[in-house]
């Protein structure tokens, strides 16, 4: 490390800039913000509780919206023969460099291995068999909350690590078109997810078919901008039609009495999007968390000096508590200065913080600061109760405006090759540009670049000819250098 980017001594100071080094501010910024922390096993990441809370705060609404449309929770082994994934070729494929194999089990050689699930798909194929028979029993809607393991060379808290945390719906129809509806639906959860919770603004679109999901017809996605341009697939949302299905040999009796296949589809979402909510948000002093997914809405930090005036404020916040009952608030009663626990409150990306001492107590008033950008206001105690909510509300609002200006910044519409080297050899972020479809392109594009188109954004047939080759464009797409 450089001497000019070595952390500087000292609490939050410890962080290295996000404009120096991203990987190591990341890094340092999730550790010291207790998020996540190393696993004595290589590749993998011990989730810490605030970290945890962060994930559960973004699952518990997902769980929601995925309950509301119709699907249910199961759960399925982790445990999967190989044989079965090794009746769908692509999906092998795709899969087989990332397996992690059980082979022995009670001190003896396992007849045949068992693959730690890379996904479900497969193993649900096979199981439900049993209980698709007629096409009365469908559609099949499943989700299930589980641990993925993937055999990741290169990890990273949260964005790549050997085992990680999901959810992952499979579901199973009649038709084509109820399968594609069911794509759709899925993949705007996400993007709700991510926008109205997360408040990370979100490309939406399919992939194209070199990235797609291996198996799949035709995967979706939608895709953030990070704070240093790098583009994030935040969550997926594939058709199968009858892939899967055939190679497993799940059929039923159709309406003309003939043996079916159904249509089926798969969606997830991981724990990467803490990741995403660190590198959408976060700045050199640590996490700046959306208050709808805080752990900790609103921390107070009274400020005192003896029993006396310690007791005076307890009792003050005992109608300030009552007040916020329906607010995530922490009261941080520490023997430590209060500049320590503004700092460490800030790292921990807390979006309000209300500082209360005799002298607020004896005008009636508290300050409140915004972990956005510091302001600080002074508001009657007995208007905390109504204050506090709305401004909640305004900081997601803003920082979801922030984010939005930020990937609007830097996003680019180009006409050429040379334009589109040029971009990502001098700037960050996404560009634009019309597209044949070829495969050949990305080729091109990746190898000059290392740019990868992230998704398709219209399939109406531009008038522009296809940036990379010239040949006639058939749609648009964002290309971006990706995690």
């Amino acid at each position: 490390m450089a001497e000019e980017e070595k952390p500087e001594t000292g609490f939050v100071k410890e962080i290295r800039k996000q404009s120096q080094d991203f990987p190591g501010w990341y890094n340092d910024v999730v550790r010291k913000a207790q998020l996540a922390d190393n696993s004595p096993v290589a590749g993998t990441m011990i989730i810490r509780p605030y970290g945890y809370a962060l994930w559960e705060n973004i699952r518990d609404p997902l769980d929601g919206l995925i309950k509301e449309t119709g699907h249910e929770n199961w759960y399925f082994p982790a445990l999967i023969p190989l044989s079965f994934l090794q009746k769908e070729k692509d999906h092998v494929a795709g899969f087989e460099p990332e397996f992690q194999l059980v082979t022995k089990g009670g001190g003896k050689d396992l007849e045949e291995p068992l693959v730690l699930r890379p996904t479900s798909e497969t193993m649900i194929a096979t199981v439900l068999r049993d209980y698709i028979q007629s096409y009365r029993d469908l559609p099949v809607l499943t989700n299930q909350w589980n641990n993925i393991f993937r055999w990741e060379l290169r990890t990273r808290f949260f964005l790549r690590t050997r085992e990680f945390l999901w959810q992952e719906g499979h579901t199973f129809h009649e038709t084509a078109a109820e399968a594609e509806e069911e794509v759709a639906k899925m993949l705007d959860c996400y993007r709700r997810i991510a926008e109205e919770w997360c408040a990370i603004p979100v490309l939406t679109g399919r992939k194209s078919e070199t990235e797609k999901f291996a198996g799949a017809q035709y995967s979706t996605a939608i895709e953030g901008m990070m704070m240093d341009g790098k583009a994030l697939q935040m969550g997926t949302s594939h058709y199968f039609g009858e892939n899967f299905t055939r190679a497993y040999d799940l059929t039923y009796t159709g309406r003309t009495n003939e043996r079916q296949y159904p249509h089926s589809t798969s969606w997830g979402m991981s724990t990467r999007m803490v990741g995403a909510v660190v590198m959408a948000h976060g700045d050199d002093s640590g996490l700046q968390l959306p208050p709808r997914i805080a752990p900790v809405q609103v921390v107070i930090i009274p400020i005192f000096r003896g029993d006396a005036e310690r007791s005076q404020i307890e009792t003050a916040l005992q109608q300030v508590r009552a007040d916020l009952e329906d607010i995530r608030v922490k009261v941080d009663w520490r023997d430590e200065r209060p500049g320590f626990k503004f700092n460490e409150w800030e790292l921990k990306g807390v979006p309000l913080r209300i500082e209360i001492g005799p002298r607020d107590l004896a005008k009636g008033e508290a300050t409140v600061v915004r972990r956005l950008n510091r302001a600080k206001q002074t508001i009657p105690l007995g208007e905390l109760g109504v204050a506090i909510p709305a401004l909640l509300e305004e900081v997601q609002g803003a920082l979801f405006r922030r984010a939005r200006e930020f990937r609007e910044g830097h996003t680019v519409r180009v006409d050429s090759l040379d334009a589109l080297v040029r971009f990502f050899e001098t700037s960050i972020g996404f560009a634009v540009t019309a597209w044949c479809g070829r495969e050949d392109d990305e080729r091109t594009v990746k190898k000059r670049t290392t740019a990868t188109t992230r998704v398709i954004l219209s399939s109406r047939r531009p008038e522009q000819p296809c940036a990379v080759c010239g040949r006639p464009a058939t749609v648009e797409v964002a290309w971006g250098i990706a995690y």
